[in-house]
This record gives structure tokens, C-alpha cells and sequence, in this order.
């Protein structure tokens, strides 16, 4: 089930992307001549569409934290939507899990997609598909009767939240944000949850609010002056 629900939601993504693409057409861009500005139409590809940047993930939760950076390169599509693809690298770390001074290590790396809207220009909301790459250790201390592994697996994440922006402006590509997200997935293996046992020792991951700060900072717009 979860697999179709990433899927649904990679096409959906796939679907938005494409109704923004063709939205942007329309969009008039206005280039310098000299001393007067003239309005140029430009339809398709825009590279000073283009933007890089990224931000950094935090997240505390009792006995344990998440840590993390995501570089970007994105697009708008208009001055409603952008999207792009992410590169994400995740530590999550973890303490006194089944006795204390146990300790639970988590390195997480994968690729991601992600679409923003912007209903009103300083906030947005955000869907952020993501396939992680995770290397976890676990040491176990004197008392703990579970014992030190080291495993390797995967999970998909579907992050889902909104955030603010500041200095996205009409015609823009860079400016500052934060957001909060949750991966509404809750697989067992990603590092957006908690893992927890309930008393009969059934598995049950606890959603982890995700802090996410960062820039955008756009590419190519000297040509234009805008900035």
C-alpha cells in the first residue's frame, strides 16, 4: 500500500509539473534595452527560471536528534509554482533505546523531487517525495539485552507541509524560507520517524516534525536586472 500511495503521488507530482510548465507561457518577462525596458515574450525553457541552494534539517525529540543538508536545483514555473530535485544526506542519532547508554547511529543519502505552490507569495506548501539510502549501527551497553547489529536498507518518504518565504517577489527566484514537514508514509526504516514497540512489541513509528531551513538563490539573471 504505501508503495502505491508513493506512486500516486509521483505521478500526481509528474502531472502538476507539467500543468505549471505550460502555465508559464504566458508569463511576460521584461529585459533591458539600453535605457528603456521593453516587455519580450518568451515562451518555453527560461534559464533565469532556474535556482540552486538548499537548506539544512532539523529535528529533537527526547533522547535522540536529526540532522541533515539538502542541496537543490529547482525551476519556477510561474509565480505560483517551482519544483526541482534534491540531494539528501541525514544523521540520526539515538540514545538509551532499550537500556541505558545504548546507542543507535543512522547515516541516510538519496535523491528526492519536490513541488511548491504558492497561494500568496510568502507562504507556500510543500510535497517532497524521497527514496533513502540508509547505513544503521546499533552498540548495545552492558545491560541491554538486545545485541549490537549493523544493517543496510531503503524506504521511500512522502513529506507533506508548508512553510514561509521571504523576498519572493513577482518575477524572482531568490529568497529565504523555512518549513515544517512530516513524512505521512511512516515506513519503518526512515529516518523521519521514531521507531517505538507497543507492549506486546508491534512496531510503531512516531511521526518526527521536520524543520527545514534554507535559500533559494536564483541562476542567470544578470541579462534581465533584476537584482
Amino acid at each position: 500500500m504505501k508503495r502505491m500511495i508513493g506512486m500516486a503521488c509521483m505521478l500526481g507530482t509528474a502531472l502538476l509539473l507539467t500543468v505549471a510548465s505550460h502555465a508559464q507561457d504566458n508569463d511576460p518577462v521584461e529585459v533591458r534595452n539600453g535605457n528603456r525596458e521593453q516587455p519580450v515574450e518568451e515562451k518555453g525553457f527560461k534559464k533565469e527560471n532556474l535556482f540552486t541552494g538548499g537548506g539544512v534539517t532539523a529535528s529533537f525529540y527526547s533522547g535522540g536528534s536529526v540532522l541533515g543538508a539538502s542541496p537543490v536545483i529547482g525551476y519556477k514555473f510561474n509565480d505560483y509554482f517551482d519544483g526541482g530535485i534534491v540531494l539528501n544526506y541525514v544523521y540520526n542519532g539515538a540514545r538509551d533505546i532499550w537500556a541505558g547508554n545504548d546507542k543507535l547511529r543512522q547515516h541516510v543519502w538519496g535523491p528526492g523531487a519536490f513541488l511548491r505552490a504558492y497561494p500568496i507569495n510568502f507562504l507556500f506548501v510543500q510535497a517532497q517525495f524521497e527514496q533513502n539510502f540508509t547505513n544503521e549501527r546499533y552498540t548495545t551497553s552492558g545491560s541491554s539485552s538486545v545485541p549490537s547489529y549493523k544493517i543496510n536498507t531503503s524506504a521511500p518518504s512522502l513529506l507533506l507541509g508548508g512553510g514561509y518565504s521571504t523576498g519572493r517577489i513577482k518575477g524572482g527566484t531568490t529568497f529565504f524560507y523555512i518549513s515544517v514537514l512530516a513524512d505521512v508514509l511512516k515506513d519503518w526504516n526512515s529516518p523521519y520517524v521514531d521507531k517505538r514497540y507497543d507492549d506486546y512489541g508491534n512496531k510503531r513509528p512516531v511521526i518526527i516534525p521536520v524543520i527545514r531551513a534554507g535559500v533559494n538563490v536564483g541562476l542567470f539573471q544578470g541579462r534581465y536586472g533584476r537584482y
